[in-house]
């Protein structure tokens, strides 16, 4: 092969994949989900008897926001934009109402169908921690509401739009990224107790190949919050 050739091929060969955020910046992201999964039940626990439920919520909000703050702060030092971690486009209504249809047959068979499958094979019983957090007046389902809402937002982009695709790089396969946001995202919930953590990690593999299939955030979204809003808005009264 002539140096002409190879200039050729090398100028026709595809660059690979640059990590959306340095690698750091996601050390930092995996270092303060260990310490909120080590801070875990009686974290929750000591926090709801101290201040209340209500105190509680308003911090989940706070913390919800300032990660997706330190998520735009990584990535957009990349030059990616947060709406290329969302991805998809809603341009008609028809658009939204595709993913809302799609949000909720993931509910019915994955969230609720498969899951519930998962925890009456894994014994899953709720502990103390989880069944204190659940709100038990009307101004604590409005804050619930909001948390519900920005967990479906926020942990969807955390998990599957910056997780996955960081770890789709670093690993240089799709089937990596999945396998290791899924991992983080059921450690993350310590505080549910390692039957429900195992739970969650297939939860967050069937949401993180919901994003990859859809190449977009939004029916995970929408599936997630309707999923933690319903939960806390009724299984109180289950849990009798």
């Amino acid at each position: 092969m002539n140096s002409a050739e190879g200039t050729s091929r090398q100028a026709g060969s595809t660059p690979a994949p640059r990590a959306i955020a340095p690698v750091w910046h996601t050390v930092v992201i995996l270092l303060f989900f260990v310490a909120i999964s080590f801070a875990g039940a009686r974290g929750i626990q000591s926090g709801i008897q101290a201040r209340g439920r209500a105190v509680l919520y308003v911090v989940m909000i706070a913390q919800q926001w300032l990660t997706v703050a330190f998520i735009w702060y990584g990535v957009s030092r990349r030059g990616v934009r947060m709406a290329d971690l969302v991805g998809g486009r809603w341009a008609r209504p028809a658009d939204v109402l595709r993913d809302i249809g799609i949000g909720i047959a993931f509910l019915i068979i994955c969230g609720f169908g498969a899951m519930g499958v998962i925890e009456h094979l894994l014994r899953v019983v709720p502990n103390p921690a989880v069944r204190q957090i659940l709100p038990q007046t009307p101004a604590e389902d409005v804050l619930w509401v909001v948390v519900a809402l920005g967990a479906g937002f926020n942990e969807e982009l955390v998990y599957r739009g910056y997780l996955q695709r960081q770890f789709t790089v670093l690993t240089r396969t799709v089937a990596g990224g999945i396998a290791l946001q899924a991992i983080v995202f059921g450690f993350s919930h310590g505080y549910q107790g390692w039957r429900s953590m195992l739970g969650i990690v297939v939860l967050g593999g069937m949401l993180g190949l919901l994003a990859h299939w859809r190449r977009s955030l939004r029916p995970g979204m929408i599936a997630h919050a309707m999923q933690d809003g319903l939960v806390g808005l009724f299984a109180r009264y289950l849990m009798r």
